[in-house]
């Protein structure tokens, strides 16, 4: 009697679990792929896994907080690996609408791949599309992240011609020529030799020294 029994479970689940049946989705994993040496061999070990990975993302659906491992059908499974998977109703002998289940799985689609070290390349639901990560909204409104680039740039800018200022000021003042000192000591100072002021002797014309005159030189011709 229990063998009969488990004879009609099974055939209800083949008939439910078939490829291309109504609510029915492929998965195909490349584990060789995304691991390489680190690869692990496909096995049900791994299939009670995902059964519950998808029971436990169906538990997160409203009213389905009733689904099982055991809801969760697997079949057509491939060395490859591919396989089908359905998942049905608790209650009732039929399988849980395709909606459903993706809906679920897109939901938890990070926490699928995380099980398995695999990704949604590695670990592709051929009728559910992978969500892509929301973008973060920033903390600050965009007008103030704006203003603020503007602001730092403004700020740098000045800082930049007022330091130009003060290094070309300084430049200018070492590059103005020095006084000699033994000028200005010169121009109150009277040689010996020929009573003359030093600063006559800077003069464009230079300055006549009366002993080398002759006295034809004296006369200013008219």
């Amino acid at each position: 009697m229990l063998w009969l029994l488990l004879f009609v479970v099974t055939a209800i689940h083949a008939e439910l679990c078939q490829p291309d049946a109504e609510n029915a989705f492929k998965v195909r994993l490349s584990i060789k792929t995304a691991l390489g040496d680190n690869a692990y061999a496909w096995d049900s070990n791994e299939e009670y896994l995902f059964k519950a990975m998808v029971a436990f993302s169906m538990r997160k659906v409203p009213n389905r907080e009733a689904t099982e491992i055991s809801h969760v059908l697997l079949c057509n499974v491939t060395q490859r690996v591919s396989f089908w998977f359905v998942v049905t109703d608790p209650l009732k002998n039929h399988t849980l609408p395709a909606v459903e289940v993706q809906s679920a799985i897109r939901m938890n689609r990070n926490r699928i791949n995380n099980a398995f070290s695999l990704n949604d390349r590695t670990l592709e639901f051929l009728k559910i599309p992978s969500t892509l990560a929301s973008p973060m909204d920033p903390s600050a409104p965009i007008w103030i992240i704006v203003f603020g680039v503007v602001f730092c740039i403004i700020a740098a800018a000045i800082t930049v011609l007022v330091l130009s200022g003060i290094r070309q000021h300084r430049r200018e003042d070492n590059e103005l020529p020095e006084v000699d000192g033994t000028e200005e000591k010169c121009e109150n100072v009277i040689t010996s030799e020929s009573s003359i002021p030093c600063h006559r002797l800077h003069m464009n014309g230079g300055g006549i020294n009366g002993v080398f005159v002759t006295k034809d030189e004296w006369l200013t011709p008219l």
